[in-house]
């Protein structure tokens, strides 16, 4: 086991380190009260609670507010006596725009039920600018340093509710981060290669989520993120979530290895709460690794998932009202959720997930040749994308239909990012008006080849242009500009008129009906060569992931699994 990871964790790059005008989150603590990062946030939002400035403290805390923001989603979604004070608690939300970068992810087409999937973003920020997350732990000399999403969780609930993913990025894996603009002050950023949990510093949660789209072709919904203010008394108010280690183990600072969370424990089972369950979820150093970490806010957040199933939590009326106010004053959420009704329905369906039907994952991935402290997302991944994409569960135990099996890129269909519904974007109907004829259609062809791990394929705009002038498209034409980033081929086109030539050009090169999108980011019909297409002239036929066909580098963990210990990093055993 390494610690490349760990060796990283000290590196802030410049370009962030002085970025001016960002929006602060909330929450979080110093790790060993020595780094410069803390915890919390608005999500980027733009400054925390009312201030529009205000960040939240300390990076001691970061990694429970997954932990927080499920816990209150499961409160708020579970308790109707949070209406007894309606206003009042809604008054406590924050709340920021959803999405703020530039991406085509596409939301998804319904299913023969008319049922979508939903897709919902969790965050736990580094800023540290609130006196009640530094006096947990953050450094005060830090706070004006940009906030960071060091916590980054999708979950995935399946269009008919019976099981759910969990999916984390590690915040040192490099990505594609798109050109986005802060919604508070205006500054724009351009797109870049960089580790992801600089995205937050670039224009807020919502741009974050969109580089999470990019990443993975799936269309997120909403984002939450969560301070530390409010999380441990929510964590103690649960009464405890069990954990356990197979050793002895105490993260504490080590020669040449600083800072360190200060859990202290013996092997075996322990019931975590308070500063305990801070610890828990931020332990990394004896772990060994951000992905092991990961794995550790994986058996916490199932172990509390089914503390709260099986204990009467929400009959005391009381306790149920502390906890929604603790809640709702910590919660930063995309504005199109900001209500306590709209949490209360978001999360009356997610409790309707039996345990056993949740799976919790970290991406598979590699180390990065450029830096032994970084990741890259491993192809394995890719898989995990789909299956999510397609709505195709994490675990064996429904069905394994083969969702979307004719559905070529996977994306979905839902309303494109300008508004357009799936009645007017080709799909697997074929549009009304007819084509022209193929010497008359113009086509420009994009090379988009270049992925998270791979570089961009040479040529493969002009291979494809060929092809198609072969084929008859005597107009077709190659873009000269520098290749773009897509994980699945499309072709564009703007208007209704050009639907039918557009399915005609999808239908001769062999790419899926519904991969053909309007979308008024082009003026013409255009096919855009994605990463799946790195060769041929034919586009190759997908194949879809079953239910259950995780890669086996996923580090599944099943939410009724109650028999998994982590190992303690043997410096960290004591």
């Amino acid at each position: 086991m390494t610690q490349s990871s760990v060796r990283g964790e000290g590196t802030r790059p410049d370009s962030v380190r002085h970025a001016q005008g960002r929006r602060a989150g909330r929450g979080g603590q110093n790790e060993g009260g020595t780094g410069t990062r803390g915890q919390g946030g608005a999500g980027g939002h733009g400054g925390g609670r009312r201030s529009g400035r205000r960040r939240a403290g300390g990076r001691r805390h970061r990694a429970l507010r997954w932990s927080a923001t499920t816990l209150a989603v499961l409160i708020l979604g579970t308790a109707g006596a949070g209406y007894l004070y309606y206003q009042h608690l809604n008054g406590n939300i924050d709340k920021g725009e959803r999405s703020s970068g530039d991406s085509k992810a596409h939301k998804a087409e319904p299913n023969a039920a008319g049922q979508t999937p939903l897709n919902i973003l969790l965050l736990g920020s580094d800023s540290r600018a609130s006196d009640a997350n530094v006096a947990l732990g953050g450094g005060k000399n830090h706070r004006d340093n940009p906030p960071l999403a060091d916590v980054q969780m999708l979950i995935h609930l399946a269009a008919d509710r019976k099981s759910a993913a969990v999916v984390s990025i590690p915040r040192d894996t490099r990505v594609d981060i798109p050109a986005c603009e802060d919604p508070d002050t205006g500054q724009k950023f351009p797109a870049t290669n960089t580790i992801i949990n600089t995205s937050l510093a670039r224009g807020g949660a919502g741009c974050t989520l969109a580089t999470w789209e990019n990443l993975t072709g799936v269309y997120i919904d909403h984002w939450m993120t969560i301070d530390f203010a409010g999380v441990v008394s929510m964590a103690d108010a649960v009464g405890g979530v069990e954990v356990c280690t197979n050793q002895n183990v105490w993260d504490r600072p080590l020669p040449g290895v600083p800072g360190g969370s200060g859990l202290k424990m013996t092997a075996g089972p322990h019931k975590v709460q308070g500063e305990q369950a801070l610890q828990w979820l931020r332990t990394r150093h004896a772990w060994g690794s951000d992905p092991l970490r990961a794995r550790a806010q994986h058996m916490y957040m199932n172990s509390m998932i089914r503390t709260l199933k099986g204990q009467n939590v929400f009959t005391d009326a009381g306790r149920l009202m502390n906890l929604a106010e603790a809640a709702t004053k910590s919660l930063t959420v995309s504005e199109e959720i900001g209500t306590v009704k709209k949490l209360y329905d978001l999360g009356a369906q997610l409790k309707t997930v039996p345990t056993d039907r949740i799976t919790m994952t970290t991406i598979p991935t590699v180390e990065d040749p450029e830096d032994k402290n970084h990741l890259l997302p491993a192809t394995d991944a890719d898989k995990m994308w789909a299956m999510l994409r397609d709505d195709v569960s994490f675990d064996d135990k429904g069905t394994k239909e083969k969702k979307g099996a004719d559905k070529g890129d996977g994306k979905g269909n839902g309303k494109d990012a300008a508004g357009d519904d799936a009645g007017a974007r080709g799909d697997a109907r074929r549009p009304s008006d007819e084509p022209a004829a193929d010497a008359e259609i113009g086509v420009l062809v994009q090379n988009a080849t270049r992925s998270a791990t791979l570089g961009p394929v040479t040529g493969r705009a002009g291979e494809i242009a060929g092809a198609l002038a072969e084929k008859g498209f005597a107009k077709a034409a190659k873009d000269g500009s520098a290749a773009l980033s897509e994980e699945r081929t499309v072709v564009r086109y703007p208007s209704d008129e050009l639907a039918g030539d557009a399915q005609r050009v999808a239908e001769a090169m062999g790419i899926p009906a519904d991969a053909v999108r309007k979308s008024t980011d082009v003026s013409g019909i255009t096919l855009v060569v994605g990463a799946d297409w790195r060769q041929g002239t034919s586009y190759p036929k997908q194949k879809t992931p079953e239910a259950g066909d995780l890669p086996e580098t996923s580090d599944a963990l099943n939410g009724s699994d109650t028999s998994k210990c982590m190992d303690v990093y043997k410096p960290y055993r004591w």
